[in-house]
């Protein structure tokens, strides 16, 4: 069975050959990867990496798409080979990690114990800052272990997914969390099921991109993202720019949306022996060793760059001012999700010329 997992990235070398070793560890097959504009070295580790015969590696250096450089990235995925030829596809970034609580931990148990399913939701596991303001050359997943709750109330971006789907054709394209353009006619085979084994309902065939938040999604398999990193990797990131929205520069808003610690979550280390083994071999190449040396330096000299930056400086002392975020009650959220109601129904109504009054 071939399992792909696509990516895109951007200025991310120091942190390739961990989610690489890591998700070979886990049982992908193929890795088909694109870059954009990095100045970090990641495109000469990507080029490295295909040369030694571990991913595909597709400059991405535009034009681009309207809605975005991963967009563009996975329009012109659709088309290559790894993708036709693929059983099952993944499309990651390179802060999501697949966890499988399901066997041995193998993408392929996860598919074994869910044998009708043709598209698998692996729901976001938010992993906060933990309050660490340095960047250091250590594993994510081991580096971070602080994350949200089982079960959220809300954001709605806390339960957001992405989706291992079969590659049998009913959906023609990629999509950044779910598979797009389903073929209507065969929309009746399509069977898509949660990490926790339960069959989920039509709209998820359609246009659904998160879970639904109140519940434990993460039975048999979660996906661990790690968003924020030390408060130095955010500033970086920030400066990077979005992959999808990339006219939004981060801020304290997609922080707090995302900075949960009130619960540790070390589940992904079992995968440790494997991934370490994985990750020291790939480092075995001079070349390689080189290169991720290299972007990790990159990652502090520009980092000290950016601190003479006003914009930079007052992101950076915004992150340590602000505390990590408290989940919010049932109650709550209810109250939140009423007021979200009432507006999208407002906005309908306004359309057909009746404005509802609250009540």
């Amino acid at each position: 069975m071939r399992v792909l997992a696509v990516l895109t990235v951007r200025n991310e070398g120091a942190f390739l050959l961990e989610w690489l070793a890591h998700h070979r560890a886990v049982g992908f097959t193929d890795f088909l990867v694109f870059s954009n504009n990095c100045q970090d070295g990641t495109d000469r580790i990507l080029d490295r990496l295909q040369e030694l015969g571990h991913l595909t590696h597709l400059p991405n250096d535009g034009p681009y798409d309207k809605r975005g450089i991963q967009f563009t990235a996975l329009k012109a995925a659709g088309k290559h080979k790894l993708v036709k030829e693929a059983d099952w596809i993944l499309p990651l970034d390179v802060d999501e990690f697949v966890n499988i609580h399901t066997g041995q931990g193998k993408v392929t148990d996860l598919i074994a114990a869910l044998p009708d399913a043709t598209a698998i939701t692996l729901t976001w596991r938010l992993f906060g800052n933990a309050e660490t303001i340095r960047y250091e050359d250590t594993p994510v997943t081991q580096t971070f272990t602080r994350c949200a709750p089982a079960v959220m109330f809300w954001p709605w971006r806390a339960s957001m997914f992405k989706t291992l789907y079969r590659n049998d054709g009913i959906y023609s394209k990629l999509g950044v969390h779910r598979p797009r353009s389903p073929d209507l006619d065969r929309l009746d085979a399509v069977r898509w099921f949660d990490a926790n084994g339960r069959e989920l309902d039509e709209q998820f065939k359609l246009k659904r991109l998160f879970s639904n938040y109140g519940r434990d999604n993460y039975q048999m398999a979660q996906l661990n993202h790690y968003p924020l990193g030390a408060m130095e990797s955010y500033v970086l990131k920030a400066d990077r720019g979005r992959a999808v929205h990339s006219e939004h520069m981060l801020d304290v808003d997609y922080w707090v949306e995302r900075n949960f610690n009130t619960d540790t979550d070390d589940t992904i280390q079992r995968y440790d022996e494997k991934s370490t083994q994985l990750r020291h071999e790939l480092h075995a190449d001079p070349m390689l060793a080189k290169l991720h040396k290299r972007a990790v330096d990159w990652r502090r000299n520009r980092f000290q760059k950016l601190m003479e930056q006003e914009p930079y400086r007052a992101l950076l002392a915004r992150l340590m001012m602000t505390p990590p975020s408290r989940p919010i009650s049932a109650a709550t959220a209810r109250t939140l999700t009423g007021f979200a109601n009432l507006g999208r129904l407002r906005a309908k109504s306004q359309q057909s010329g009746n404005d509802p009054k609250p009540t």
